[in-house]
């Protein structure tokens, strides 16, 4: 991927030097450098390191790639909840920038960008050679129309809204006037209204891959993209098939002659069964309890520790987690390095109740979360809710199916009344921001400040726990306007906190996601938030 040959700036070499001091953590530095538009192997070359190599082996052209992964509707980038969506997708449409696995940010559609040093102009420069697979010109008209789209709050389940807020314009729920500017037909300057240092982050994202300027809602129905292969067909529930783009990729060959996504239901069991069967030849995720069961298929296990997460949320504006004493008991009623050990076999590490880690650059160190089922009990009766019984959901057939029977077993060894319901991942998907009690699976995402504003702020499309708290939100916004890691930090404790307290999750477990795949396919890797990435994969066959 092409990036930016910028000379570095004088803020970056001032973090480098931080970095070498011990002053900033490495993965943050790398992430913030390339935020500020510098290549990868400059960010390196300022820690005094070579920038990871790939491996050399001559790639051979032809064959299918089958995949096993569930496929879902992929109308609309900006509404897309579920990375798999977003899978399907991302092989035909591109984002702005990628977010890679040694989490530098590379060009993707901008093959370079500016950012001002306070965070509140960041200029776009956009790729001359990219073409749409129906022939038109990639230009600034494509990124203007898409980001005022991500900026529509009025837009039911649009995930860019909550992450555009600089943007903005609060009386009209849309983007302000001389937000987002178009300086001519390769160039966006972006003019924020407050300080957000998330925004590079934040358009490598899923929801954020760019549609063309004349997208009408239906990608499946007009599946129009700049990306190396081209969709041919979607059957939700069945397959997902792709052909190589045959007018050519910017990013020059493409091996592959086309994939297909297969979908196997959430059975785990029916994954390993293709596998034997020599009928796919990678897999999206393998769950941590069949992870030695593909092993001894004589497959490659990859794997890769991660910011993705699993939260057994309490909706706080649903009785009885309206209750802060409710949410709280059931929070110290499990213990989280047992739901670890129970529902992932210990392939992860175990959280804090907060939703940020010791991988996030401004993860913040707090006492772990008590683990105490006597006073559990006792805050129960004190709230008057010792006879309440709690409903908790999940999805049927998987690793989050196990993990909140963990849960459960563990509310219900403390006294407390609870019911499982256990639904099709259909209906699931479907409902997955409105059950009162219920378990979801978060992606990783490289800023800590970042996961706040997705999930936690008050008017965030994805506040699937209904946590709202002004002083929380203020906070939230001070912190993205920050670079210094260690100021950063210090407010970043008192966000930790306030979440933590208020109870609407029990976050038990950081996951160690794992993959397999077939000896015969090359140029793939584990990539941190599950994204499937195959222009450069190919078949040995």
């Amino acid at each position: 991927m092409t990036r930016n040959t910028d000379p570095i700036r004088p803020l970056v070499r001032r973090m480098a030097r931080d970095a070498r001091a011990g002053r900033l953590d490495r993965r943050e530095f790398l992430a913030l450098a390339s935020t500020f538009g510098a290549s990868a192997a400059g960010a390196y070359g300022l820690l005094g390191l070579p920038a990871p190599a790939a491996a050399q082996e001559t790639p051979k052209a032809g064959g299918t790639l089958r995949v096993s992964m569930q496929v879902l509707e992929i109308a609309d980038p900006r509404l897309y909840d579920w990375t798999e969506k977003a899978n399907v997708a991302r092989q035909f449409l591109e984002p702005l920038v990628r977010w890679e696995p040694d989490y530098t940010f590379s060009g993707m559609l901008a093959e370079s960008w500016e950012v001002s040093d306070d965070a509140r102009t960041y200029t776009l420069n956009l790729r001359r050679d990219a073409l749409w697979n129906n022939g038109d010109a990639f230009t600034a008209e494509d990124v203007v129309f898409n980001i005022r789209r991500w900026c529509d709050r009025t837009a039911e389940g649009n995930a860019m809204a909550a992450r555009m807020g600089a943007l903005i314009d609060p009386d009209t729920g849309m983007a302000r006037d001389g937000a987002i500017e178009a300086l001519d037909d390769h160039t966006v300057r972006l003019n924020l209204a407050t300080p957000d240092i998330t925004l590079i982050a934040t358009m490598s994202d899923y929801p954020a891959l760019i549609v063309h300027r004349d997208f009408a809602g239906d990608l499946a129905a007009a599946p129009v993209g700049t990306g190396p292969f081209e969709l041919e067909s979607l059957e939700v529930g069945g397959t997902a098939t792709l052909r190589r783009r045959e007018s050519g990729w910017w990013g020059g060959e493409v091996f592959l002659d086309g994939i297909e996504f297969i979908d196997y239901g959430t059975d785990p069991a029916a994954t390993v069964a293709a596998f034997d069967a020599g009928e796919i030849h990678v897999n999206d995720l393998s769950p941590s309890d069949f992870v030695e069961v593909l092993d001894g298929l004589g497959l490659i296990r990859k794997a890769k520790p991660t910011a993705a997460t699993v939260v057994a949320r309490m909706r706080s504006d649903s009785p009885p987690f309206d209750s802060k004493a409710v949410r709280n008991a059931v929070q110290v009623a499990t213990d989280n390095a047992v739901v670890l050990e129970l529902g992932y076999a210990g392939h992860g590490a175990v959280a804090e109740n907060h939703h940020v880690g010791p991988m996030h650059p401004e993860y913040a160190e707090l006492p772990s979360p008590a683990h105490d089922p006597d006073r559990a009990r006792a805050m129960l009766e004190e709230a008057g809710h010792a006879e309440t019984e709690i409903e908790l959901t999940s999805i049927s057939g998987d690793w989050r199916a196990v993990t909140s029977d963990a849960i459960a077993s563990q509310l219900r060894d403390a006294g407390l009344k609870v019911k499982r319901t256990v639904v099709p991942g259909a209906t699931f998907w479907n409902n997955w921001t409105k059950y009162p009690f219920s378990t979801t699976d978060w992606g990783a995402r490289p800023l800590g400040v970042q996961v706040y504003a997705l999930a936690y702020k008050s008017d965030s499309a994805w506040n699937e726990s209904g946590h709202a708290n002004p002083e929380f939100d203020a906070k939230l916004e001070e912190a993205m306007g920050i670079y210094d890691a260690e100021a950063r930090r210090a407010i970043m404790a008192d966000l930790q906190a306030m979440l933590q307290d208020s109870g609407v999750i029990i976050q038990p477990f950081w996951v160690n996601q794992t993959l397999h795949h077939v000896a015969e396919l090359k140029g793939y890797e584990r990539h941190q938030a599950r994204e499937m990435h195959f222009e450069r994969a190919w078949l040995d066959i």
